[in-house]
């Protein structure tokens, strides 16, 4: 698609505007180690005016489409994140159902869905009597939330706004024509979204990675998630008892109540060769899970 070739290129030229194809965000975040969480990008709409003429199905459209691709183009570059593909995800049920379905499918933890709610495209032009200029100018405002599928909660909300310009010029009717640019479309989008990422990226960052506890034997406890995650031989994780959830009469919603701390796990090997299958092998530390229902156990981020 359009988007992903005007990523792969470092920066481009409109006018008299350069454009940086990788966000100065992505390439932050890069040097900061963490552990990754899953996330994937589901439903992205286009809520304007602009290409509804179109549309090719019910749920997206090209525009939709393209502003999907450019942010799980960024959101792959910062190296944070596992980053899923959910082209057909327009419900947060749907996610909801795959954390405990037995296909082939990953559950992931955060669902990004969004829209584009602002869009257009103007021309400005100046005159001379030996010389003319015409500016063609496009605008996007894209707005996305953060929704936590074991809930169905959004936990949070961001909007990028982003503009990109061309300017031809003719003197005594020598220089460029003013010819339609149909990049800028693509360029404003980009803008809009880079400036929110550094936004989205914090925000999911800061939430706790947690991962499940796959068996039990002997000495060892192996858990989901390995070296694509961040993990490796060494790292320290702690071990918890999840709380009981209890359903609120006052909001509707579950309620977790808060977990107990059982030990600390030390990792002492990995194993796996893709997202889907990768686990680690760990040994207490500290601590005991004695009598405790392996469904109940919980493996956080630690030290």
């Amino acid at each position: 698609m359009l988007a992903r070739a005007f990523l792969a290129s470092a920066v481009l030229a409109v006018g008299s505007v350069s454009y940086f194809a990788v966000p100065a965000a992505a390439q932050t975040v890069q040097a900061t180690k963490s552990l990754k969480q899953k996330i994937a990008v589901g439903r992205f709409t286009n809520e304007t005016r602009y290409g509804q003429s179109l549309l090719r199905d019910d749920d997206l459209d090209p525009l939709g489409k393209q502003a999907a691709d450019i942010l799980t183009a960024y959101l792959v570059q910062t190296g944070k994140f596992m980053v899923f593909e959910r082209p057909d995800l327009s419900k947060i049920e749907r996610e909801q159902g795959r954390q405990s379905a037995s296909i082939g499918t990953v559950g992931v933890d955060t669902l990004l869905v969004g829209s584009i709610v602002e869009f257009g495209r103007n021309e400005d032009g100046k005159r001379g009597l030996f010389n003319k200029a015409k500016t063609q100018r496009a605008q996007a405002k894209v707005a996305v939330r953060l929704v936590d599928v074991r809930t169905g909660l959004a936990f949070h909300s961001a909007t990028g706004e982003g503009e990109a310009t061309t300017e031809t010029k003719t003197v005594l009717g020598i220089g460029s024509t003013s010819r339609f640019d149909g990049t800028l479309t693509d360029k404003a989008l980009s803008v809009a979204v880079e400036n929110m990422l550094e936004e989205l990226v914090n925000t999911i960052s800061a939430r706790p990675w947690r991962t499940d506890v796959l068996a039990v034997e002997g000495s060892q406890i192996f858990i989901s998630g390995g070296q694509r995650q961040g993990l490796k031989v060494g790292d320290r994780l702690k071990l918890l008892k999840a709380g009981k959830v209890v359903k609120s009469a006052q909001t509707g919603f579950d309620i977790s109540l808060p977990p107990t701390e059982l030990g600390t796990l030390q990792v002492v090997s990995l194993f796996g060769d893709s997202e889907t299958n990768e686990g680690a092998a760990a040994q207490i530390v500290s601590g005991a899970i004695a009598g405790t229902p392996l469904t109940e156990l919980v493996v956080i981020a630690g030290e």
